[in-house]
């Protein structure tokens, strides 16, 4: 099979839509099929995954100045596409990407497919803030349902965010397909030499964050459990891994409620190595997103049998099993911190919900997960080949 897929964002640009397409992509290469991703140009970085990468030109995006935007003529005159004989096109993002992506599928005469990875109805009005959150929230459900309406097939990556689309009147084939973990990367990191690099003295207890420093994250939750959490264990440190907008707003905060001491920036890690040391690094991992459609970062550490702490909502509800390397709490200072403090008082609770956790991650694994995907990928193929004799594919909405 051959695989088009456009994005408005790739790395260097970290994010999960970026570790998504990578995950992906390098599984399907593994399995012997072709993938070729466009996608923007940041005048930095090198690639050097297992597949090709058409690189197009790109402008900032005025809200986020992390983002770029695609230039949409660019795609549309590239010479190499039309004779590639791919098979469908699979669409990552919902900017230019989108309507870029269907006018290619027209162009190749093949089936659009969409990735549905964020929930911009809980996330617009971060980056929006002088037009009132509920005008917002109803344009974000009005543009996602006519996107989704685009496609011929759907992926979405959890059960909650399907049912929310589907109330949104969505009725586009969909799966539920999540993005899996690539164990052979995370089945280890040097905890002990992050530590060493990062002056943190081995017996300290650390909690750490890994993800993007974005608005919607709720990191600042988490600075305030913080609090609670160093008045019941005074050395703690808290961790923070990632880069974003909101760094300086949560140096600002962590500064204002008297955590200096407490808390570490790192900026952002790198897999294959770095980052995986910074999970490693950490007694307990903590998570308190209200936006993720998956929550790759907790499986993640999970994967590195890092004992989590995390709330339960939409998407992670899906991932976490209480128990199965992981306590979930509440989205209450005094219940999460009560959580964290718990363990990090508890050396063999922490133990068992490691070995827990690690077992539990064997079963988010990236093959697996890429299979339920082209299997998806040819049920849409056989469907748009001939529909009268093939059946619609038909998902399966759970709860």
């Amino acid at each position: 099979m051959r695989v088009l897929m456009i994005s408005d964002v790739y790395f260097p640009r970290v994010n999960g839509v970026s570790t998504s397409i990578q995950t992906f992509a390098r599984e399907f290469v593994a399995k012997g099929h072709e993938v070729t991703l466009i996608a923007p140009d940041y005048g930095h970085g090198s690639d050097d995954d297992p597949f090709e990468i058409i690189r197009i030109g790109s402008r900032y995006l005025p809200i986020d100045p992390e983002d770029r935007i695609l230039r949409f003529r660019q795609i549309r005159r590239h010479p190499a596409l039309r004779e590639r004989g791919f098979d469908l096109v699979h669409i990552q993002t919902p900017f230019i990407a989108h309507y870029a992506g269907l006018g290619l599928a027209r162009r190749l005469g093949v089936p659009p497919l969409a990735s549905y990875h964020t929930f911009f109805e809980q996330y617009l009005d971060k980056y929006v803030p002088l037009v009132p959150a509920a005008w917002l929230r109803f344009l974000a459900r009005r543009f996602s349902a006519a996107q989704c309406a685009d496609v011929a097939g759907l992926i979405v990556p959890s059960q909650a965010m399907l049912r929310i689309l589907r109330r949104y009147g969505v009725e586009t084939p969909a799966r539920v397909i999540p993005t899996g973990i690539e164990l052979d990367r995370f089945r280890r990191g040097d905890g002990d030499g992050f530590r060493a690099r990062w002056g943190i003295p081995r017996e300290r207890p650390v909690i750490v964050h890994v993800g993007r420093l974005a608005f919607e994250k709720n990191i600042e939750f988490l600075l305030r459990t913080l609090v609670r959490v160093k008045d019941a264990v005074p050395d703690v440190l808290l961790v923070v891994a990632g880069a974003g907008p909101a760094r300086r707003s949560l140096e600002a905060l962590a500064s204002e409620l008297g955590l200096e001491a407490h808390t570490q920036f790192v900026g952002y890690l790198d897999r294959g190595g770095p980052l995986e040391d910074c999970y490693s690094a950490g007694d307990v991992f903590v998570f308190a997103s209200r936006t993720e459609t998956q929550g790759l970062v907790v499986l993640e550490a999970l994967a590195l049998g890092i004992p989590v702490v995390s709330t339960a909502v939409l998407g992670t509800r899906e991932v976490l099993v209480e128990g199965r390397g992981c306590l979930i709490a509440d989205e209450d200072e005094g219940d999460f911190s009560a959580k964290v403090v718990q363990l990090l008082g508890d050396p063999e609770r922490r133990r068992q919900l490691r070995v827990a956790a690690e077992e539990y991650a064997r079963g988010w694994s990236a093959p697996a997960l890429a299979d339920r995907m082209l299997d998806f990928y040819g049920q849409i193929l056989a469907w748009h080949e001939d529909p009268r004799v093939v059946p619609m594919p038909v998902d399966e909405v759970k709860g």
